[in-house]
């Protein structure tokens, strides 16, 4: 399924224009991963960074997700990949399916936008062993959007040296 790329109104609530502008981003995500085969997702182009594949992105973006909203801000148990793997173990995937973690990447982003929805901007995270979680919740969503348009721009580059495809909105 392909998100609607929308930007986000000039004028509305701060909520609305962070949440959009993070959609606008994460929408790009699925967008650039479009007819790749398998064999492409997974495929490095970067030779100084071999796990920055398609697919390793992806999942790169689904637990960074999950670690800004769940861990950081909710206080939940630090677990996950990032935190039981070696460095960038959140992007050793060859043996997982694109379509799979295009679908965790999609259901991560549903829980985090439930997790903002609930709260106020003004409120910090819960997590006591993380300085990060210091920071309220619209000092993540910002980075938020800079983490997945920085990561958008990786795939932008990523596809074109894969088949040649590129383009925005």
């Amino acid at each position: 399924m392909t998100l609607p790329r929308i930007r986000p109104p000039f004028v509305a609530d701060e909520r609305t224009q962070l949440l959009g502008w993070l959609d606008t981003q994460r929408a790009i995500v699925p967008w650039k991963c479009e007819g790749l085969s398998e064999a492409d997702a997974h495929r490095s182009v970067l030779p100084a960074s071999p796990l920055m594949t398609m697919a390793g992105i992806v999942s790169h973006l689904r637990w960074v997700e999950h670690l800004w909203f769940e861990v950081l801000f909710l206080g939940r148990p630090a677990e996950g990949p990032q935190f039981e793997g070696p460095d960038d173990a959140d992007m050793m995937v060859d043996d997982i399916p694109l379509a799979q973690l295009l679908s965790e990447y999609e259901q991560q982003c549903a829980v985090s936008n439930e997790i903002v929805a609930a709260h106020s901007l003004d409120e910090t995270g819960r997590h006591p062993d993380y300085r990060s979680a210091g920071a309220n919740l619209r000092w993540m969503l910002i980075h938020m959007v800079e983490e997945t348009a920085r990561h958008a721009g990786h795939m932008d580059a990523v596809r074109e040296l894969l088949d040649g495809r590129k383009g925005y909105y």
